[in-house]
């Protein structure tokens, strides 16, 4: 679509930082295959700088996605461009993002440097990663708070050295909707060369106004918006993708542009990310929340009933949510299982679906009907898991209310296996300790949640917690008929990649 707004999604780079929501290589791949199909325009894949570990995600996922454009962020220093550079060459439509503050408070206390050397290191920057990348995007830090007219010349300086994009943030959420597309289109109407660059903007959500923002921008003439899947980001997190597309969508009227994202592929796209992340979509969530297209009201029922667009301004097939409806069971073949998968918009490597079928039997051994929820959970549960440096052999749990809980917990690892028994405050707290017995360290429980993750009285229980052990925090995932058993999986699980991250960076 050529005069189509582009969605440039940073749930990989922006998303990832928040607390406690960092991702792995599988976890990551996974997550940029469903933005490739969910068909946004770039995925910004992470800041290739930070580590070794995080140029090698960035440069993996470059190279196996084809359909989107792959950026990497990078600070306005030569070493952070030749990361960034090289982290996504091998992509389809590689990209460099860079930037640099320009705020007063930012340039004098952040980066100590005088307006003349921030533009001066713009403008010898961005030709810098301009010679080494086709498409460098330059972004402003903090540019909602900074001088509108040295804005100006940052950018007519970015786009001059070959900056093919350059970016308004609202970097600490600070603007309102008025003001910004008031910035949005002073930009465009005084900077001299600003019709041989895309404008784009990235907004955050500190109080409150991410999407809205985004929106006016939009409409006041800005051609590439900034979101993240869920709204996820630091602080109180970023524009919601979700949000910002089926407004475009449903309110083409009043915008006089889409996107070409596949609405379809919102819900499925949101739920992976919230499976991975450990973070749960809140009920009342615009679009993706359980309770989006829910009706309680005698009257709103009456009127959907009568008329779905009484109380309905989109439909949830139009964002993927589907009638749940039992498709599989324990007599289904591997055919009919791969096809249904297919159908939910997985595509599983013959190894992945080997294991992830043998899953699928025996649950269906366990339940009576297999949902299309029951089936991508069991994807979830195969997807992103750490290598296992510990698995669970066996678990025994005595617990009552009138006895001290106790766990004995039967651990394997490298051809070894322990057994040890803990007393605890409940089922859950007295397995964690028998684990920690085991392994030999002490972890700290920062949040534990328990939620169905399918319908029914044998649902499959999903636990999502948060380990830390020093100064890393990571998610733990654990998917069971048995709550104490998905507990238990969750927590092996958060071991594991604590393990993980502690050999890669003492490697």
């Amino acid at each position: 679509m050529a005069d189509g707004i582009k969605i440039f999604d940073t749930t990989l780079r922006d998303g990832e930082q928040s607390p406690g929501c960092s991702l792995n290589l599988g976890e990551k791949l996974e997550v940029a295959r469903q933005l490739e199909r969910l068909k946004v325009d770039v995925i910004e894949a992470g800041f290739a700088a930070a580590s070794p570990g995080s140029f090698e995600e960035i440069r993996a996922i470059a190279a196996e996605i084809k359909d989107a454009g792959v950026a990497a962020l990078a600070r306005t220093r030569t070493g952070d461009i030749d990361a960034a550079a090289g982290a996504v060459k091998d992509a389809a439509r590689p990209r460099v993002h860079t930037f640099i503050a320009t705020s007063p408070i930012h340039m004098q206390f952040k980066l100590k440097m005088t307006p003349d050397e921030v533009l001066s290191t713009t403008r010898e920057m961005v030709k810098y990663a301009r010679n080494l990348c086709p498409e460098v995007e330059f972004s402003a830090e903090d540019a909602t708070r900074s001088d509108p007219e040295f804005l100006c010349r940052v950018f007519e300086a970015a786009i001059d050295a070959g900056a093919a994009v350059i970016n308004v943030p609202d970097t600490v959420g600070y603007t309102t909707p008025e003001e910004f597309s008031d910035l949005i289109r002073h930009l465009k109407s005084r900077i001299p060369n600003a019709d041989k660059a895309l404008v784009s903007v990235h907004c955050h959500n500190d109080l409150g106004m991410a999407v809205a923002n985004t929106l006016t921008a939009a409409r006041a003439g800005a051609s590439q918006l900034e979101c993240t899947v869920n709204g996820i980001g630091e602080r109180a997190g970023n524009a919601a993708l979700e949000e910002v597309v089926m407004a475009l969508h449903t309110r083409r009227d009043r915008f006089g542009r889409g996107c070409r994202v596949d609405t379809k592929q919102i819900f499925r796209t949101s739920r992976l990310v919230s499976s991975l992340i450990g973070v749960p979509v809140p009920p009342n969530k615009a679009v993706v929340g359980g309770n989006a297209f829910a009706h309680e009201s005698g009257i709103h029922q009456h009127g959907v009933l009568a008329k779905e667009i009484t109380y309905e301004i989109m439909t949830p097939e139009s964002v993927g949510l589907l009638e749940n409806q039992i498709v599989l069971g324990k007599h289904s073949g591997r055919h009919a299982f791969e096809e249904r998968l297919q159908r939910l918009g997985y595509s599983l490597r013959k190894e992945d679906l080997d294991e992830t079928f043998a899953l699928f039997k025996n649950l269906a051994d366990k339940k009576k009907k297999i949902s299309d929820w029951d089936i991508e959970a069991l994807v979830m549960k195969k997807y992103g898991n750490s290598p296992e440096v510990f698995r669970l052999e066996r678990f025994i749990i005595n617990s009552g209310n009138t006895i001290t809980a106790t766990a004995n917990i039967k651990l394997g690892w490298n051809g070894q296996s322990r057994e040890e028994v803990a007393h605890g405050d409940g089922p859950i707290d007295a397995a964690f300790k028998a684990i920690e017995k085991i392994v030999g360290g002490r972890y700290v429980l920062e949040d534990f949640s328990l939620r169905s993750v399918t319908a029914g009285n044998d649902a499959q229980a999903g636990v999502l917690l948060k380990l830390r052990s020093g100064e890393r925090v990571v998610v733990g995932k654990g998917l069971s008929t048995d709550v104490v058993e998905a507990g238990i999986l969750a927590f092996l699980n958060a071991v594991n990649r604590l393990l993980e991250a502690k050999n890669s960076a003492g490697s």
